[in-house]
């Protein structure tokens, strides 16, 4: 979380968890980043989709800020879940029937057969805005980084608009990626049994996912009577899974609730792990930050191993001002989980605003691999181009500049800066080429 958003872009909202959620003039889809969310729901979604016969490193894991139950899948192997969907399911087993669902509509090519007319013009629209996914001007790589997209919702149904056909493809292939990977099947039996319960409401008062995912007795007896044959019915959830799924539950809601509603939920005579915190956070979010220390020293003390504990220390003391105690948090974070691009980048923050010049080469190697990794975060971009601007290296400044704008979809100053950038490398140089493709792409979707 960020409590100061510095500035607003094109498209590009940012917004501080914990204040309403607002809705673009488009009434479109806010978007947030959180390594442990993202890490949980990739976990589940790895042997799925290796299962499935897709590459998991090209299915991009996106958060939406919203608290209906919902799931889809759009512009390719984009795999969306809405954050009230992760906090309704009591099971990682429901989550992951979900997931190994949509991934059923991936691997079947569902959505490309679904208008193809339509969604060729919409499809574009919706992956322009979805390159922004990192585009925090404020904000660091936690689930404090929300991000505002527009788009228009007839578009967006029409992308999702799958038929029973589909729904009920998309369940068989799912079965079969819980049986070929030993898992349980009854968690996704249970999802569809809270999703029937809301069949006699009007559709305006209905989750979106039952709209986009007709139900039918026919889906869930099918179902059902796989669970009654399945030999892995009764097979027990991955402790790890277990609790990592109470974590990100207990995280979501310590950031997206009221402090009062989690404080509620979870109790101070609840002393697991994830109900701690979940107290850290609603504590912080008051706020209260001695508390809030005090209550996240605890975790850490009893679990020094863990990159997460560390990283929301780190940004308690960073969005208090508190920058030099802020970086040894943030290092201890990157060194239990190197090569997190979102953790990366929240260490190279706090080293560019300490405005020391002694750290701004060490942010540049941050960025530098936050951007290989992700190339996707804007603000992995924008702070690169602040430390390149400020250690005098202008070439690699305008062309980190460039980059920034053509995510957040700011076409004409993507296309000043790369002219800027291709004037000051030599001809024919890599900084050079990548300046002329941002040019030409620039000038196409202008």
């Amino acid at each position: 979380m960020r409590a100061r958003p510095v500035a607003i872009v094109i498209l590009a909202l940012v917004l501080a968890v914990g204040t309403t959620a607002h809705r673009s003039w488009a009434q479109g889809l806010s978007l947030i980043r959180d390594s442990e969310s993202e890490d949980t729901i990739r976990m589940y979604a790895t042997p799925l989709l290796e299962a499935a016969g897709l590459t998991p490193d090209v299915v991009n894991i996106i958060l939406v800020n919203d608290d209906t139950l919902n799931a889809f899948v759009a512009g390719g192997q984009n795999l969306f879940i809405n954050t009230g969907l992760i906090m309704r399911t009591e099971t990682p087993n429901q989550l992951i029937g979900v997931i190994a669902h949509e991934i059923g509509h991936i691997a079947g090519g569902h959505l490309a057969r679904s208008g193809e007319a339509t969604a060729a013009a919409n499809t574009q629209a919706l992956l322009s805005m979805l390159l922004g996914l990192g585009a925090a001007i404020a904000g660091g790589g936690d689930v404090g980084s929300a991000v505002m997209m527009g788009g228009q919702q007839t578009a967006l149904r029409s992308l999702l608009a799958y038929t029973r056909t589909q729904e009920r493809s998309a369940d068989q292939a799912a079965l079969k990626l819980l049986d070929e990977t030993g898992q349980s099947s009854k968690g996704m039996l249970d999802f569809l049994d809270i999703l029937s319960g809301q069949e006699l409401l009007y559709a305006s008062n209905q989750d979106p996912y039952l709209r986009t995912h007709p139900l039918s007795s026919e889906r869930i007896d099918s179902i059902a009577q796989h669970v009654k044959v399945s030999p892995y019915t009764d097979a027990k959830p991955n402790a790890v899974y277990v609790e990592r799924h109470a974590r990100m539950v207990a995280k979501l809601m310590g950031f997206l609730r009221p402090p009062n509603q989690t404080f509620l939920r979870y109790p101070d005579e609840d002393q697991s792990l994830p109900a701690r915190y979940a107290r850290a956070i609603a504590t912080y979010r008051i706020p209260d930050i001695d508390a809030a220390l005090k209550d996240i020293d605890a975790l850490i003390a009893e679990r020094p191993q863990d990159p997460f504990f560390q990283e929301l220390k780190g940004q308690m003391l960073f969005e208090n001002g508190r920058l030099d105690e802020a970086l040894e948090p943030y290092r201890m974070a990157n060194e239990l989980k190197p090569n997190d691009p979102l953790l990366l980048t929240s260490l190279a923050q706090v080293l560019v605003e300490s405005g020391k010049e002694s750290q701004l080469e060490s942010a540049v190697g941050q960025l530098k691999d936050a951007t290989r990794l992700d190339p996707r975060n804007a603000l992995s971009w924008r702070l690169l181009a602040i430390s390149y601007g400020r250690l005098d290296q202008l070439d690699e400044s305008a062309l980190a500049s460039a980059e920034e704008a053509l995510l957040t979809g700011r076409m004409g100053d993507a296309h000043l800066q790369a002219e800027r950038a291709s004037r000051k490398f030599p001809e024919g140089s890599p900084g050079w080429l990548r300046a002329q493709d941002i040019i030409r792409t620039s000038e196409r979707k202008s």
